[in-house]
């Protein structure tokens, strides 16, 4: 038995998936395509850590508002008391 990795793709599947890739690509665009990939792998990675620093701002926007908010309320409801 050999193992068994991700989606059920064992080593042997794997190994052919390789030899048809390096056949319909040949040698030469190889490293044009694992640079390509690389390039859209760190532009998604980019792209999501943009995404996850606006949600971070908009959401200590929101906080700031709140508490701005929650601070004049507890003034006027000072200023009816005195």
């Amino acid at each position: 038995m050999y193992p068994v990795l991700a989606f059920g793709i064992g080593t042997w599947e794997i190994v052919l998936i390789i030899i048809v890739i390096f056949l319909v690509f040949g040698a030469t665009k190889l490293p044009q395509l694992g640079s390509a990939i690389g390039q859209g792998i760190r532009n998604y990675k980019r792209g999501m850590r943009e995404v996850k620093a606006e949600e971070e701002e908009a959401q200590r926007i929101e906080n700031q508002k709140e508490s701005l908010k929650s601070a004049e309320d507890s003034d006027a409801s000072n200023q009816t008391k005195a």
